[in-house]
């Protein structure tokens, strides 16, 4: 199998979730290559192209950590592959990382990842999904409301003050575009700063004010593949994210540590919901942000949690991950592009 993952830029590329699904690719000597959102070169005259990075299937890598490490040296192999000749290019990229400088490589990989598609490279997730759920924010709010806390998306300050009056004066309020925590307050009573915390929101554009739920505090990352959580030796793909002290926010970037869960009633009730959908948009790998019964966060561009499993005691999750591409690439060429991309995408 000849896999390439499209991250934001090597040299910027920490030991996350892409990299041990890199690594487990690599261990099994596949063709394994990853590019930076700014690798695609493509002319009119020739076919869309990719300048790759990658690691010798020789070298001598003993965790995902010493893999990235020999990638980012001058021991790694560089070259330019034609993208057709891939079997599966799996975008990983998060544009919400990118700086103002970087705003051509927001949605580059979404882009070019479309062209890949229709030249019949299998596209993790589907490409044509991930343009739809770009602002996954928004995608959010195509799921039904029983799982999902009272929201209010807007540029309007009163519109926003008046959601705060209706909601007892406590809410959360981030940017619609952005994820790591960035940007995101816990509103309440006793807020002296809330005109300019609106201000500063709104000039960055749309805002969303969400109900506030107390457990906030420990969500739940769920981690979904095909639509399901994934499993191992009856153990599940979930991880409970404990936030900071006087801190409310539990994202892993702004200090949340990882802890044991299990899998609640509450939980299942909100993948029942929400699996279905990412199977018809084809949405292979992804993530959820629970808290009890209520979804407050999903992630489809790059879902990250992987790497934080080891800490409490759970299996490493990369390979099934494979697994589940490897099968996907079967049935590709078994049916010789009879199946579209976003079927086999999450097909198990």
């Amino acid at each position: 199998m000849k896999i390439c993952f499209v991250v934001n830029g090597i040299e910027s590329e920490k030991c996350g979730t892409t990299l041990y699904l890199t690594y487990e690719a690599w261990k099994r000597k596949h063709d394994v290559y990853v590019m930076g959102v700014g690798d695609f070169s493509f002319t009119n005259t020739e076919k869309l192209s990719i300048n790759s990075t990658y690691v010798s299937k020789s070298a001598n890598a003993e965790s995902p950590q010493e893999y990235l490490e020999i990638l980012k040296s001058d021991k790694a192999k560089h070259q330019r592959i034609v993208a057709a000749d891939l079997d599966v290019l799996f975008i990983r990229n998060n544009p919400t990382e990118e700086g103002s400088s970087r705003q051509w490589a927001e949605q580059a990989g979404v882009a070019f990842g479309r062209m890949m598609q229709q030249e019949g490279v299998l596209v993790l997730n589907d490409a044509y999904a991930l343009s739809n759920a770009f602002i996954d924010k928004l995608y959010f709010e195509e799921l039904p409301s029983a799982i999902k806390p009272a929201s209010l998306i807007t540029r309007d300050k009163e519109e926003i003050l008046k959601f705060f009056e209706d909601h007892k004066k406590k809410m959360v309020l981030k940017p619609l575009e952005g994820s790591g925590g960035r940007d995101v307050y816990l509103i309440d009573k006793n807020e002296k700063n809330l005109n300019q915390i609106i201000e500063n929101i709104t000039n960055k554009g749309y805002v969303i004010a969400q109900e506030f739920l107390p457990a906030a505090k420990e969500d739940v990352r769920v981690l979904l593949m095909n639509g399901q959580i994934m499993e191992k030796d009856g153990k599940f793909g979930i991880i409970r994210r404990v936030s900071g002290e006087g801190e409310f926010r539990s994202n892993f970037s702004q200090g949340g540590k990882a802890d044991k869960t299990e899998l609640t009633a509450g939980i299942q009730k909100v993948v029942d919901v929400v699996g279905p959908k990412l199977i018809k948009d084809g949405l292979f790998f992804v993530g959820l942000d629970v808290v009890n019964d209520k979804l407050i966060e999903i992630n489809v561009l790059s879902p990250g949690g992987l790497d934080h499993f080891g800490e409490i005691g759970l299996p490493d999750f990369s390979d099934i991950v494979i697994d589940s591409i490897e099968k996907k690439v079967k049935y590709k060429n078994m049916y010789e592009g009879q199946i579209e991309n976003k079927v086999l995408a999450t097909m198990a």
